[in-house]
């Protein structure tokens, strides 16, 4: 009798199982080794459900320009096909049409002249469309100088020193010069006149970026694409263009479609986006497509035998999963143009409302204000003495708010600002509480005495 009683109390034990009562929660769990014995699966999703916890909530962060809502039925997708390989395209024939139907629509929103036979591919983000775009610039170069008998051994790559990291990373990786034009106060930016001086017989290509990472502003593609064309005609090197798209390249063509910047501008030879910012999709996902097949290197092209099938394939990651090529063409399917117009349309309008609201709190100078990319970056007028942008990025994050604080590149390194990026989610009443908050912590860090500058040990580089 006491033996049932025991096994009762046992399986009441078990029934009720309250879940902060369970092993796991009440027992230390190794975290950096390997367990003798398991857990319940309803113990393992709390243990890390809770440690999450201490992230800070997706929606406020303004630093990231990464899409963080979809809608319910992208979720759906999601994860339903999380477990297909993309590389695998013999054995998921119909994700793999899926992609070239991204592809194909991205090359015709582009403008491609030949987007009927579209070039390009999905990757795991714009650093690695950005990979695959350098290469196809150096690769060309190279035949390009074997075949006039020339050297190859010296290439270089021109840009502006606000390029994001990932360039620096494609320099070094693949024994390329970077030729860094720099920046001055009131100009954040490449234009054509720097791109020139840089500019030589070695130089693979220039990269003009469409919508900065750190203020939001289109560099001028068209007026660079002028300049080499001059420098072409009058006997100079003929340099092509790659346009860094990685957020304006689902901007842009909804809500500036009379700006040139894409393949309209015959020199733009090979464009990358990512579909994970504001193409809406969850990261990671990008884009590279080619203007027409012949700026792709055939050399470059891997073709692999693979459970059954010829792949051709031109990645550097190669197994991953087709959650995200599908989420890409829900939101082209779901949205069509009209749709993206609307959202992308409503984030700038929501950045400019922003932007005039801060330029009223007073100690503030905006240096961008959402005119182009939904972006704002701005500084501390000379007046302030007592606090810091930094200071100011402090005092946000206890409500939850994170807005990076950061210095400029070379020649501007004395300026510090502050960047909201106004993303898909993040509307009117969101950019209200913003707003009050900001005004509050500012009325706070107003009423400070004077302190020491801020230590530049801490300063955060935009570039990365």
């Amino acid at each position: 009798m006491a033996l049932h009683s025991a096994e009762t109390r046992d399986l009441q034990r078990l029934t009720i199982a309250p879940m902060y009562a369970r092993a796991g929660e009440t027992t230390e769990i190794p975290k950096s080794s390997l367990a003798d014995e398991g857990l319940d699966p309803r113990v393992a999703y709390q243990l890390i459900h809770d440690e999450l916890m201490l992230d800070g909530n997706a929606r406020q962060n303004l630093a990231t320009f990464v899409t963080t809502f979809m809608d319910e039925e992208a979720d759906r997708l999601f994860a339903e096909s999380a477990d297909k390989n993309m590389i695998d395209k013999d054995e998921y024939p119909q994700t793999a049409a899926i992609e070239a139907r991204c592809v194909s629509i991205l090359s015709e929103l582009w403008s491609s002249p030949d987007h009927e036979q579209p070039t390009g591919t999905s990757t795991t983000g714009s650093s690695e469309a950005v990979m695959l775009a350098g290469l196809a610039l150096k690769w060309r170069w190279r035949q390009r100088r074997t075949a006039a008998g020339l050297s190859t051994d010296r290439p270089n790559l021109v840009m502006g020193i606000n390029v994001q990291v990932v360039w620096e990373k494609f320099c070094r990786y693949w024994d390329v010069e970077a030729r860094y034009a720099p920046i001055e106060e009131g100009r954040l930016q490449l234009n054509a006149a720097e791109a020139l001086k840089l500019c030589d017989e070695n130089t693979i290509g220039v990269v003009a970026i469409l919508g900065s990472t750190f203020d939001g502003s289109y560099e001028p593609v068209k007026e660079i694409a002028d300049a080499l064309d001059a420098l072409a005609a009058a006997g100079g090197p003929d340099i092509p263009i790659h346009v860094d798209a990685a957020s304006g390249g689902f901007i842009a063509p909804f809500i500036d479609p009379d700006l040139e910047w894409d393949f309209r501008v015959p020199r733009v030879r090979s464009i990358n986006a990512s579909g994970h910012k504001y193409g809406l999709v969850y990261p990671g996902v990008g884009w590279v497509i080619w203007r027409t097949p012949d700026d792709l290197p055939e050399d470059l092209v891997f073709h692999v035998n693979y459970l059954g099938g010829d792949m051709p394939t031109f990645a550097l990651n190669f197994s991953r999963p087709g959650a995200q090529v599908i989420g890409q063409y829900y939101n082209f399917i779901r949205l069509g143009r009209e749709g993206y117009r609307e959202i992308q349309q409503a984030c700038r309008d929501t950045a400019r409302y922003t932007a005039v609201e801060i330029a009223k709190i007073g100690p503030y100078e905006l240096l961008s204000d959402g005119s182009q990319l939904p972006v704002l970056f701005f500084r501390l007028t000379p007046e302030v003495t007592n606090y810091t942008v930094y200071d100011v990025s402090a005092k946000l994050r206890e409500r939850g708010w994170q807005v990076p604080a950061y210095s400029l590149p070379a020649n501007l390194t004395e300026v510090s600002g502050l960047r909201v990026v106004v993303r898909n989610g993040f509307g009117r009443d969101l950019a209200d509480l913003f707003l009050d908050d900001l005004r509050r912590a500012t009325a706070f860090l107003e009423s400070l005495p004077s302190k020491l500058p801020h230590d530049p040990s801490h300063t955060e580089s935009f570039r990365h």
